[in-house]
């Protein structure tokens, strides 16, 4: 399969828990909704959106950091979802907020004024949803300085 298009398979296993079956032989995962609706026995979508915005941006920027020979060390996100009620009162995401830190001292970073400009515009996922969802981005070095 191509990397234009992918396809998998979701198989209801209970109430509102579903095994998803994905493809190229990756292991099962099992979604569900918090209760009332379902039992919490897995992430529900909203946090395997909020998920593959984190692992995109971390994984652009730690392909950026790598492209110029930087080693920036152990690389973490954090993303901070905001549930809230549209005008027809239906419950969506509103914002997320995704927080990256890498180990290193940013003075030890070739070529980070570019990275930090342009790693965002290589991440799949967050370009996709932003366009819905408004996504802020705060970067912090080894030391703790906010880089963006």
């Amino acid at each position: 399969m191509s990397e234009a298009q992918f396809s998998f398979a979701l198989e209801q296993q209970e109430d509102f828990a579903f095994l998803v079956r994905f493809d190229a032989d990756l292991p099962a995962l099992l979604t569900d909704e918090p209760p009332p609706l379902g039992k919490g026995a897995g992430p529900n979508p909203s946090r395997l959106i909020a998920a593959g915005v984190a692992n995109c941006l971390a994984a652009s920027l730690l392909f950026a950091l790598r492209k110029f020979k930087n080693e920036p060390g152990k690389l973490t996100a954090t993303v901070t979802t905001q549930l809230g009620r549209n005008e027809q009162k239906r419950l969506r995401i509103m914002h997320m907020g995704v927080e990256l830190r890498f180990a290193a001292k940013a003075g030890e970073m070739a070529q980070l004024e570019r990275i930090l400009q342009t790693f965002e515009d290589y991440c799949v996922v967050t370009q996709s949803v932003q366009h819905g969802i408004p996504v802020d981005i705060a970067i912090y070095d080894g030391t703790g300085t906010r880089l963006k």
